[in-house]
């Protein structure tokens, strides 16, 4: 067992409202005395400093007692990974311009990592771990990926699923299923 370690993250959460002194409460004795709720405009968060071996224990044993009071659900962790090429550039410690040259092949060493989404017709976003894996393999340029970066996105795609798949209707609900023991064998790689 390893040494344990504080770990900082961000809860988003839904199904009751955390300024409700019956909610606090609730999260108090479920085991989050060390988090803040709150919320950013209409956005609940809980803001956590936890300690655990990991920081995957730390996340799931938050989200566990968050969701053992009722009807509260987490909807994802923060930091989240996905970012705009302003992030980047931020993160990166370049101009909006070079991270421009580098995504379109202009400057460097090409390849960039493909978007996984538009947010409109100019506005693309690019998971920051990809980011700076390609910074580092590509240009040698040592970036902060964040602790458990691939982990959050992980687990976030999953809470994703979780929300999404009560929707929809039995062959969808199957489509899902079989893509999920099909392509991804999660316990024995």
């Amino acid at each position: 067992m390893s040494e344990p370690g504080t770990f900082s993250f961000t809860l988003v959460i839904a199904g009751a409202d955390l300024s409700r002194p019956d909610v606090i409460d609730g999260l108090y004795e479920a085991g989050c005395s060390d988090a803040l709720f709150g919320t950013r405009g209409p956005v609940q968060l809980g803001e956590f400093d936890r300690m655990a071996p990991s920081l995957a224990e730390a996340v799931t044993n938050a989200i566990e007692q968050v969701e053992s009071v009722r009807p509260l659900q987490v909807l994802r962790v923060e930091p989240d990974e996905l970012v705009s090429a302003t992030a980047i550039a931020e993160r990166a410690g370049r101009t909006r311009e070079s991270v421009r040259l580098l995504i379109e092949g202009k400057r460097g060493a090409g390849d960039f990592p493909t978007p996984v989404a538009w947010v409109d017709a100019k506005t693309r976003l690019w998971r920051w771990s990809d980011v700076a894996r390609w910074l580092r393999e590509a240009h040698g340029e040592e970036v902060s990926v964040g602790e458990g970066a691939e982990f959050l996105a992980a687990l976030n795609a999953a809470l994703e699923v979780r929300a999404r798949v009560p929707g929809l209707g039995t062959p969808e609900r199957r489509a899902v299923a079989k893509v999920l023991r099909d392509d991804v064998d999660l316990l024995s790689a």
